[in-house]
């Protein structure tokens, strides 16, 4: 069975697993640890942004959703390898755009890495436009939005 929840402090053992999972491999690609392996997973348990895509009791996959004034930032959409293919990550995009509904806010902005091809073609997929170009933290990302109506 499927259910969606906040993660709680006692989850955080389990979502750093699954990010590191999820992104390991493209260590190699890219020259050094993705943004999202290097995140502090304990403060976003703690303010409420990262929710589970639990399937009976095993993490999914996971969404880190942070507001802010003029849009939600999806900072993190992350599906365990084992569950990939399922429509696991497609569930969650739909849940960001709800929250972001929900929260008043009339778009989402979302960042990868250059090298992360295949996503950035994903997220053309669901109606991202390239916004932007920037490097952080060591990492050459680019900024996606997705205007909501």
């Amino acid at each position: 069975m499927i259910t969606l929840r906040l993660a709680t402090a006692a989850d955080r053992p389990r979502v750093e697993a699954l990010v590191n999972a999820a992104y390991g491999h493209y260590v190699e690609r890219i020259g050094t640890v993705p943004g999202p392996m290097r995140d502090d997973y304990a403060a976003y348990i703690a303010a409420g942004y990262v929710t589970l895509l639990l399937d009976d009791e095993a993490i999914g996959g996971l969404l880190v959703l942070i507001p802010h004034d003029d849009t939600l930032l999806l900072d993190n959409v992350a599906v365990a390898p084992g569950h990939q293919g399922r429509g696991i990550g497609r569930r969650l995009m739909q849940l960001a755009e709800q929250r972001a509904r929900e929260l008043g806010l009339g778009s989402i902005t979302l960042y990868t890495q250059e090298q992360m091809h295949e996503n950035r073609a994903i997220y053309r997929h669901y109606g991202y436009v390239e916004t932007h170009h920037a490097r952080e933290r060591g990492l050459d990302r680019v900024y996606l939005r997705k205007m909501l109506t």
